[in-house]
């Protein structure tokens, strides 16, 4: 039979690690209906993308999102979508839509990941019809999705829709034995519902949101003791689903509790992942050595753990002191509990804070995830242009002063208008290529959805083929081409036991044409851009249409050489919800 769309002549991997070949992948429908090295039957209807040169890979799968407001007012999920992405996953950090008040979850979301408070509160407020865990699933399923969609439970929401918000936030409560079994309950639904396993939090420096008085104390999940963690953890066991969590990445000791968890002596191994590992500049060389711990736990100990990394620099930026890193010592998040501009920079000009702001920012044996050093910076826009293209470290040298004075006299004075960047971790090649390489990551962790006007990770996937291929170019391969599409793909798909991740006969015809030769410098070009549907609100974005010819989702082309489809986000047929094997 006739195909409705062939995609020819392209160099074409499986995503299963095997080596490529020359083929052309018929498809009818939504389905991969046939791979050939000869010609494939057409009729006068039949689409051709002529893939000559390309390569021709299943569609990538991002791990960690924060997509759950967006897909709501903008189910396309382009951002994502126009880089290769054909699946993301949701309901990470314990923070998930499923269950709750629009003014709980819009307290809980919106702080924590940097994503407008109005908008998503009055989304919420207007169209959140569902509060139970079928019942938003249901509703996903609604939606004109761009990519396919899967979702965690979040511990979070669990927690606070079971023993109510304000009391899931009081220190030292534990929840009753009707709440815990109630918990259990849900999640048990949820696992057979299909969600991929549950998500917690366990590091403080995540805030509540909102004008409540529960503003800027630490999400419910962080209240857990690990005794209700493993009263839920026992569930994922038994299905072999994924016990997702954040550790306290400050200090990073409570990571050891993770391992300990996921070890199978004398029980079934738990599925679990935490973020992230990277080379950080707080912290040279623990990529290493939390690489040889996850070794040990995994090769001796029985477990099945694996840290989240992305395969390029982490680099951020920052409107004031508007950053989620501030959230890590005690004067950053005063400074951040204040919503009022005026308020914030009066506080930023005491004497007393500054020297609190000092004192802490200096300390060397405090804990810490930021670098804290004022010359790691760049300043890029400011109302005085005298300071734009300079750290602050650099001002202050010219003034003369104490860099930290200078920051907060810059940011008290022009509060957002200021803009600035920094580089938190990745910077170094051989290192990255050495996290790449490692056999205990899973490809990912962009957080795409949030920190919207701080990172732009959403090309991930090209970026990673890229480091590989620039290896091979230079005669230093650390990783086969067919290896890197393998992490973005079935790896990660066979692993969070999704039907995803692989191009073959029978299988939905998700897959991407990559022009290998646009894999350049411009994928590390950033921009802004205004988010559909979001006010005129605009995010960091980083696009380099070059290097990807096609996008296809369920056999439909979401992304053409003119760009993104016109349907996507507005037709139902591209992405649908998947729910977790077994």
């Amino acid at each position: 039979m006739p195909m409705d769309l062939i995609v020819e002549n392209g160099l074409v991997f499986d995503g299963l690690g095997n080596p490529p070949r020359k083929l052309n992948v018929g498809i009818r429908g939504n389905t991969v209906a046939s791979l050939s090295e000869g010609p494939i039957p057409r009729a006068p209807h039949t689409r051709v993308i002529d893939a000559e040169g390309h390569w021709v890979t299943p569609g990538f799968i991002d791990c960690h999102t924060h997509y759950d407001a967006e897909v709501e007012l903008a189910p396309s999920l382009s951002e994502s979508v126009r880089h290769g992405v054909t699946t993301v996953l949701m309901g990470s950090c314990s923070l998930s839509l499923a269950l709750g008040t629009p003014e709980d979850l819009a307290d809980m979301f919106c702080r924590v990941e940097a994503i407008p408070y109005d908008t998503v509160r009055s989304l919420l407020e207007e169209r959140k019809t569902w509060n139970t865990l079928g019942g938003y699933l249901e509703h996903l399923e609604g939606l004109p999705l761009g990519p396919n969609v899967a979702s965690f439970l979040g511990h979070s929401a669990l927690r606070a829709h079971t023993m109510g918000l304000h009391r899931s936030l009081e220190p030292g409560v534990r929840p009753r034995e009707d709440e815990l079994r109630g918990m259990e309950s849900l999640v048990r639904e949820g696992l057979d519902l299909g969600y991929l396993g549950l998500s917690v939090m366990t590091l403080k420096w995540d805030k509540m949101g909102g004008t409540r008085d529960i503003r800027s104390r630490p999400l419910p999940s962080t209240y857990a003791s690990w005794s209700e963690y493993r009263r839920l953890t026992r569930l994922l066991r038994e299905r072999r689903r994924v016990f997702q969590g954040v550790p306290n990445i400050s200090t990073k000791v409570n990571v050891v509790l993770f391992f300990l968890e996921s070890i199978g002596l004398f029980r079934p191994s738990l599925k679990t992942t935490v973020i992230s590992m990277m080379d950080p500049r707080a912290s040279r060389g623990i990529h290493r050595l939390i690489g040889a711990l996850s070794q040990v736990a995994n090769r001796l100990l029985g477990a099945d753990f694996r840290w989240q990394a992305l395969p390029e620099i982490f680099d951020l930026w920052a409107d004031g002191i508007d950053l989620v890193v501030f959230e890590e010592f005690g004067a950053g998040a005063a400074a951040l509990h204040l919503q009022d501009a005026a308020a914030r920079a009066g506080l930023l000009r005491e004497p007393a804070y500054r020297d609190r702001f000092r004192r802490e920012w200096t300390n060397r044996f405090l804990p810490r995830a930021f670098h804290r050093d004022f010359n790691e910076s760049r300043i890029l826009e400011c109302p005085d242009p005298r300071v734009v293209g300079k750290s602050f470290a650099e001002v202050a040298r010219e003034q003369g002063r104490d860099a930290v004075d200078v920051f907060l006299d810059l940011i008290s004075t022009h509060g957002d208008a200021l803009r600035w960047y920094t580089v938190m971790a990745n910077d170094r090649r051989e290192e990255l290529e050495r996290i790449c390489r490692h056999p205990d990551i899973l490809m990912g962790f962009s957080d795409a959805g949030a920190h919207l006007r701080n990172m732009a990770h959403y090309n991930f996937p090209l970026r990673l083929l890229r480091l590989v291929r620039e290896a091979e170019k230079r005669g230093e391969p650390f990783m086969s081409v067919e290896r890197a599409v393998h992490r973005l793909t079935a790896e990660l798909a066979e692993w969070f036991g999704l039907d995803a991740g692989v191009l073959a006969e029978g299988r939905r015809a998700d897959l991407v044409v990559i022009q290998p030769e646009g894999l350049d410098a411009k994928l590390d070009e950033v921009a802004e851009a205004p988010m559909e549907n979001f006010g005129g609100f605009v995010r960091l974005v980083r696009r380099n249409d070059a290097a990807v010819k096609s996008v296809l989702i369920s056999g439909r082309e979401a992304v053409t050489e003119s760009g993104v489809s016109p349907a996507l986000g507005q037709e139902r047929g591209f992405g649908s919800v998947l729910r977790a094997r077994g």
